[in-house]
């Protein structure tokens, strides 16, 4: 019984070993990457400009969250543009009396990441969202349900430029 211990053990001390060999490092860890700052600290360096649209501004509460956890940023480094947030519908489960029982929600939007004192864009990104929700009999119900599918894929879009920003400052 202790060999299998010491063979797991070894295992371990092996795994461990070859991530760092392979250059894996925690994406919040306290190293700098190329820019010069770590990737908390990114963050606190970004200014997040306005987002049209009430899907924009539920957004841009998100990051601002997640990016501004010391306060707001006295001189931003970076400003983090968000164009418009673009929203399709599509009916996925129809009855046979061509009614929709579950409908899907795909939010679209492209992501920039200027840096403030050369005006240059060093990040573009596309970020991609969906989610889908149930159609029920009641139209309150139904529109509950909508609003919160929405609000998730928002909370998804937030994650993902949160970690674009993230890897950019990383790298």
């Amino acid at each position: 019984m202790s060999s299998l211990r010491n063979v797991i053990a070894l295992a371990a001390i092996v795994a461990a070993l070859s991530l760092t060999a392979c250059g894996f490092s925690p994406m919040y860890g306290s190293a700098a990457g190329s820019q010069g700052v770590s990737a908390v600290e990114g963050l606190d360096k970004v200014d997040i400009a306005m987002i049209p649209d009430e899907e924009g501004v539920f957004l841009r509460n998100i990051l601002i969250d997640h990016f501004y956890r010391g306060g707001y940023p006295s001189s931003p480094a970076y400003t983090l543009q968000v164009q418009k947030i673009r929203m399709t519908e599509a009916d996925l489960d129809i009855t046979r009396e061509s009614e929709s029982t579950r409908r899907q929600i795909r939010l679209r939007t492209v992501m920039s990441l200027r840096n403030n004192t050369t005006g240059e864009t060093v990040l573009t990104r596309n970020i991609t969202a969906v989610t889908s929700y149930n159609v029920l009999g009641s139209q309150f119900t139904t529109r509950v349900s909508e609003r919160d599918a929405r609000e998730a894929a928002l909370s998804d879009m937030a994650r993902q430029i949160e970690n674009q920003v993230v890897l950019y400052f990383k790298q």
